[in-house]
């Protein structure tokens, strides 16, 4: 059986602080592989315009180019309309029951997760590695969350203390937009990218 860790996310664009994460979870929990999997039609976005497919799997390929133990998976790009991570999880489970998922996300999101589709379905069926911001001043104590989470769902949710860059992928586009550079925040291919393809400006 390997551990597997999920990394999703829209990735448009992937930077610095993705991968940060990633090599954190490997290390302190013991993952064989982290599969970075890029969201078909995320349906929590529908506020602003997602960058096609085709150009966000381009960047995530570019970035973990050079990343041992790192792998792209097309898994969710490939299913048709809006994509769910518990449905998602639910398929993986199906089409790999030799693995074990670890499903990895930022501390914002382990506070937003009950408000995700069906919840209680992703937290009872895979282990949690909530990634902490030590800094983040919005919310009195992860702890406290992961702890109501555990009683409320049965969940399995282990902290992942990985010092997160201060960056986000709205903050990259934003910066471009502006006409400013990002290449501090994002892999060195993929900023040549996102210069090549003209993406982000206004």
């Amino acid at each position: 059986m390997a551990r597997i860790g999920i990394m999703g996310g829209t990735f448009d664009p992937i930077h610095k602080g993705h991968l940060l994460i990633g090599r954190q979870a490997k290390t302190e929990y013991h993952l064989s592989q982290v599969w970075y999997m890029p969201s078909g039609q995320p349906p929590h976005k529908k506020d602003h315009p997602v960058s096609e497919a085709a150009r966000r799997c381009d960047m995530v390929k570019l970035a973990l180019a050079h990343e041992e133990d790192f792998v792209f998976s097309d898994f969710e790009i490939r299913r048709p309309g809006n994509t769910y991570t518990a449905q998602t999880l639910a398929l993986l489970q199906k089409e790999y029951p030799e693995h074990e998922f670890y499903f990895i996300l930022g501390a914002d999101s382990l506070y937003e997760i009950e408000q995700w589709y069906q919840p209680g379905q992703i937290l009872a069926n895979t282990t949690i590695l909530a990634a902490c911001r030590e800094y983040d001043q919005v919310h009195p104590s992860l702890e406290q969350q992961i702890r109501y989470l555990t009683g409320k769902y049965h969940a399995r949710i282990h902290q992942l203390h990985s010092p997160e860059m201060d960056v986000s992928s709205e903050d990259i586009r934003s910066l471009v937009a502006d006409g400013k550079s990002a290449e501090d925040y994002v892999p060195e291919a993929v900023w040549e990218y996102i210069q090549d393809q003209k993406m982000y400006q206004k």
